[in-house]
């Protein structure tokens, strides 16, 4: 057979333009309508048609010519860090980079839920106070209107009040027709992460005659003999250095006698922190679980002054690894009041349960560096339901120094977890105990087990405890 001819082979078929094929399209049907005695409705049909198609077409171009960026960003870029109390300016430029000007666009800066909603700060007989751990000044939403090329900015400032980690944005666009037939929503800009450092409660005040031992912890090795602890006395033995004898004993019973000293070492801290949901109930939070942070980044910082090296463990959740993993759950009225705008929050809508079981680890070190990255991690810290502090411990327990103290904080202590501490304790760990207890009958009941174990164990009651706490942990 022979081949056709290539002007006739399969050609794509002549292609108007769309408004010349609409237009044809409505002169037809008008025709129509004109013949069978339907006129005025088929005009009508067609002023209604072109009203939506010039609807459909403004709120697209509306949507695609509008864009947002956030201005006045610090050196660090999305990524800022600031302490407790700091307030954050935030400006988002929204801009008409088309040709016709817009009526109308909402701009809004997501905020999350769990930032914006009140908490019990203090609660006693006399006064009652609610603070939120973010505090909006300025308006964070706005409608605009728009001339060709012009730019508006969305001016407010956030008031960190909590430690925490904390996404604001991203910015969500809203536009549509001016007969409100067509809606569209698009992310302007990307989001802007905070990062609250928790504060430290630094040592204000030292004795003159420092209760100090050559090292800082009792251990069970006799590793370094220390001369300001006397543990009580004994004949004197051949090989016993004469400096070691008790002269006073010596002199009353007529025989030699040499004192014992308690071992010490210089070890520093493993700073253990329980962070799990079962053992740091909600009618305590966020209260008890930011106190016991509060603390274990005081006792790092008093570590580091007294020059000795520190690391932190904990069972709990980095946010930052939520944020990444999980997403984020936007503004509360996503999907409340503007069902539409769920399309946009979708994709950034956060789990409530965790089932990540990696725990956080930063090992035992020293220097200034160290307890930066300490307070950062720290800062983003949250609780979790995944590890209970007695599976972390069995878990952790080969990739923990067995040369610092394992100082463990928490709000509960379980017959589980006491049975964990206690065989760490017995396998010849030097374990240390902080209880972050609301009410000295809290802390009786809890510390009786532990002590009975020779545990030691301080009382976390509140803020003002704190410097006690870092104290007793450094003369200790």
């Amino acid at each position: 057979m022979n081949a056709p001819p290539r002007s006739a082979a399969a050609s794509p078929p002549p292609q108007g333009s769309p408004w010349f094929t609409a237009i044809a399209c409505a002169a037809v049907l008008l025709v129509l309508g004109m013949i069978a005695g339907a006129g005025l409705w088929m005009i009508a049909a067609m002023a209604v048609a072109m009203v939506v198609a010039l609807g459909a077409y403004v709120s697209s171009q509306w949507s695609l010519t509008v864009t947002a960026h956030r201005e006045e960003l610090p050196e660090s870029g999305r990524d800022i860090e600031v302490l407790v109390g700091s307030r954050v300016p935030i400006c988002v430029a929204v801009t008409n980079t088309g040709r016709l000007p817009v009526a109308w666009v909402l701009a809004e800066d997501l905020l999350p839920r769990a930032a914006t909603v009140e908490v019990k700060e203090h609660e006693d007989l006399v006064s009652r106070t609610r603070v939120m751990p973010l505090t909006v000044e300025g308006p964070r939403l706005a409608v605009l209107a728009l001339l060709p090329g012009q730019t508006k900015h969305l001016r407010y400032s956030v008031h960190c009040r909590r430690r925490g980690y904390y996404q604001i944005g991203p910015t969500v666009l809203e536009t549509g027709d001016p007969a409100g037939m067509f809606r569209r929503y698009r992310l302007g800009t990307p989001p802007l992460f905070i990062t609250v450092l928790p504060r430290i409660e630094l040592i204000s005040n030292y004795d003159i005659g420092s209760r100090r031992p050559m090292g800082e912890i009792r251990i069970r090795a006799n590793v370094m003999p220390d001369p300001t602890r006397i543990r009580g006395i004994r004949q004197w033995q051949i090989g016993d250095p004469m400096r070691s004898v008790h002269w006073a004993a010596t002199a009353r019973t007529g025989t030699l006698h040499t004192k014992i000293y308690e071992p010490s070492s210089v070890i520093g801290a493993t700073i253990v922190i329980d962070l799990h949901v079962a053992t740091n109930p909600d009618r305590h939070e966020p209260l008890r679980t930011d106190l016991s942070v509060t603390a274990a980044v005081s006792i790092a910082a008093a570590l580091l002054e007294a020059g000795e090296p520190f690391g932190l463990a904990t069972n709990g959740r980095d946010a930052a690894d939520r944020v990444r993993s999980e997403g984020f759950r936007g503004d509360h009225r996503i999907g409340d009041f503007f069902p539409m705008r769920n399309s946009v929050g979708s994709a950034t809508a956060m789990r409530r349960k965790s089932d990540r079981l990696r725990p956080v680890l930063i090992d035992v070190d020293r220097g200034p560096q160290h307890l930066k990255e300490i307070t950062r991690t720290l800062a983003r810290i949250e609780r979790t339901d995944g590890l209970t502090l007695s599976e972390f411990l069995i878990d952790t327990e080969p990739r923990l120094s067995s040369e610092t103290t394992l100082l463990v904080i928490m709000q509960e202590a379980p017959p589980e977890t006491v049975a964990s501490l206690v065989g760490l304790s017995r396998r010849g760990w030097a374990v240390a105990v902080v209880l972050n207890a609301d009410s000295i009958d809290e802390y009786t009941r809890l510390a009786a087990p532990l002590l009975a174990e020779k545990i030691h164990v301080s009382h976390l009651l509140d803020r003002d405890s704190v410097r006690d706490v870092c104290r007793e942990q450094v003369v200790r």
